[in-house]
């Protein structure tokens, strides 16, 4: 496709073609036509669209079930984070990207929080699909404009499908182009994707509807180019746009008063705070500090030890801070040790599984984490999806032909899925010592006399960890000192995050194992190309470990193309069993609940949703709160 224009803008044509050149050829057409929309099956006119089964909100939903549709709008909320930002472009691999940095920015459509898999309009008021979902008409509101007042149009929605398989990042440009046929604008408010006909259909909607609409007019006007970075915000079309910013120390953002879309069903209730503020520090320690000073006002405690022994400041004794632990039904982080399988000393599993085994969560979790962690065994823990125990025979059918192709193993349909090993009490547990000293020999790293292990040609096994996070030394160094009894010259390397993203992005990935995430999702689909499918592997911002794994690209071919929400979950299990044989991660912990600190001006509805906290998105301020609380000299 040309560069300048990666789709031709094409008009609708006559809906039966040819009947005015003839009865011959017009009855040809016809019967072409008429097959056509037989395969096709019937058009299906709909406020949104879901993956399987009905969508939980009618066409005349009032407003979402988990937000207080009275919700008052004022104030505002202060998070922080680590490091700092030199772009606020988050679509290229240069440099550091600021926090929200896209919240100016709306999609055709959005999810919600009480849902998995389902989309409902936002941009657009309708959308036009076939039975087969072969392709999409999204009618656009023909109210929606960016915060500069322009309209949006379809064009804006062409010209951002066009930059972003241009110039977005490269993982995703070749997903993108192998779903995409052709795009077409219709009319100012109309627009039609066409999708590829052997590409799996089912999440497809949901994917182009997913895409940020940038502004035209501003892309040419200021000649943006979004593989570089700026300092420059995007015009958007969101409830919030850019206020300021103090580079690389803090940015702010500002609710839109004059925001098209603030009395949708889908909105009410929510974007409640008059600003959004991000205060970013050198390290944790720092951060802490600016919220017992109320600097933050807001803290999403992700430090067991702090949240075990470190509230017990003046604000917090004298009520000016609420510490709570709010339910949550998310799926877990995935958070784990990542290898990077690019190196050659990692190519053997048994040397990846002797050092997993030299982890010690059981310990980390007692002495360091106060008993607050769940152990992360599953891509998809937390969920119905994580494969446990032995295959099903629903499992062993789709697993049977890739073992037939001797592209795995047939231990894979006896075995009990990988799970992480157990330790015992003390640091160093001498059992997975043997077994993991065992494994190395069988490797061919046996143990010199200095007691360090060497390859046939002298190579001292070494491992460093990659580490831009203080916080994780205490959990990550007694990792070490295990390894280094076992006789690995590993080491925790420390670098800022700069250092962090640029050695840890393509394509560099020059890093041993870092502390990272093997991602997912509730409805697998085409993300899983980014993160795990072998055309990613040397390419990706996602697919860290540099996985290549015929099988894996095999399943995840099939997981897109589930039809059904049983199939889609033996697929996943069976993917899921595949993943963890492999056995490029150390999986780490997660919580099953919210553990948040902040101060006493904030609301937030009885019930929360299951998937989300959301204190940006459907929390409040409560002014007069915030009034008693800065009497009180609590808040500046």
């Amino acid at each position: 496709m040309p560069k300048s224009r990666a789709t031709a803008l094409r008009r609708p044509q006559p809906a039966l073609p040819g009947l005015a050149l003839g009865v011959g050829i017009g009855l040809a057409a016809l019967l072409a036509a008429l097959g056509s929309a037989r395969a096709e099956g019937q058009v299906i006119t709909a406020h949104g669209i879901s993956s399987f089964g009905d969508l939980k909100y009618p066409a005349d939903f009032k407003h979402l079930d988990y937000v207080n549709p009275a919700a008052p709008k004022g104030g505002e909320i202060v998070e922080w984070s680590m490091g700092g930002f030199d772009t606020l472009n988050p679509f290229t691999v240069k440099g550091l990207g600021a926090a929200l940095s896209t919240v100016m920015l709306e999609s055709l459509l959005t999810g919600t929080a009480d849902e998995i898999g389902a989309a409902y309009c936002l941009l657009c008021s309708k959308i036009e699909y076939p039975e087969s979902r072969d392709w999409v008409i999204f009618h656009l509101r023909p109210e929606a404009k960016f915060s500069d007042g322009t309209p949006l149009t379809a064009e804006d929605v062409l010209f951002s499908y066009e930059t972003f398989l241009a110039k977005g990042l490269s993982d995703f440009r070749a997903v993108l182009a192998q779903q995409l046929d052709k795009v077409e604008v219709l009319d100012p408010q109309r627009i039609k994707f066409t999708f590829k006909p052997d590409y799996p259909k089912r999440d497809l909607i949901q994917d182009v509807g997913s895409l940020n609409v940038f502004s035209k007019a501003q892309f040419e006007a200021e000649k943006i180019d979004l593989e570089e970075p700026r300092l420059q915000p995007f015009i958007g079309s969101g409830p919030y746009m850019f206020d300021k910013m103090e580079p690389g120390r803090s940015i702010a953002y500002k609710r839109n008063p004059d925001y098209w879309g603030k009395d949708l069903p889908i909105n009410l209730g929510r974007n409640n705070f008059d600003r959004l503020r991000i205060e970013y520090f050198a390290d944790t320690t720092a951060a802490f500090e600016g919220f017992k000073s109320g600097i933050i006002t807001f803290r999403n405690e992700n430090s067991s030890r702090q949240w075990a022994t470190g509230y017990d400041f003046p604000a917090l004794q004298a009520g000016h801070v609420v510490k709570a632990e709010l339910p949550s039904g998310a799926k877990a982080s995935g958070q784990a040790y990542l290898f990077n399988l690019r190196r050659e000393k990692f190519a053997d599993p048994r040397v990846r599984e002797a050092i997993g085994l030299m982890f010690n969560y059981e310990w980390s979790n007692q002495t360091l984490f106060y008993g607050q962690y769940r152990r992360i065994n599953s891509i998809w823990d937390n969920t119905d999806l994580a494969a446990t125990g032995a295959p099903s025979p629903e499992e062993v059918a789709v697993l049977q032909p890739l073992v037939d192709a001797q592209l795995l193993p047939a231990s894979i349909l006896t075995d009990e899925a990988v799970m992480a090993p157990v330790s015992g009490a003390r640091q160093l547990d001498r059992g997975n010592l043997r077994r993991a000293s065992a494994l190395l020999d069988e490797a061919g790293w046996p143990v010199g006399e200095d007691g360090m292990r060497r390859n046939a040609k002298g190579q001292m096994l070494t491992v460093e960890f990659l580490n831009d996070d203080p916080t994780l030394d205490r959990v990550l160094n007694p990792y070490v000192e295990n390894l280094r009894a076992l006789g690995v010259d590993a080491r925790n390397t420390k670098v800022d995050p700069a250092q962090f993203e640029n050695r840890t992005r393509p394509p560099q990935y020059d890093f041993d194992i870092i502390s990272g995430r093997a991602l997912s999702e509730y409805i697998p689909s085409s993300g899983l190309k980014q993160y795990y499918a072998s055309t990613s592997a040397d390419n990706s911002a996602f697919n860290l470990m540099g996985l290549k794994s015929p099988a894996a690209d095999k399943l995840i071919d099939q997981l897109i193309a589930a039809k059904t929400r049983e199939e889609m979950t033996i697929l996943t299990r069976a993917l899921d069993r595949v993943l963890r044989a492999e056995r490029f991660w150390v999986p780490q912990w997660f919580k099953d609940s919210h553990t948040v600190a902040y101060y006493d001006q904030f609301a937030h509805p009885e019930a929360l949703p299951p998937y989300a906290l959301g204190e940006m998105d459907f929390w409040w301020y409560d002014a007069e709160k915030a009034a008693r609380l800065k009497a009180a000299g609590a808040l500046r």
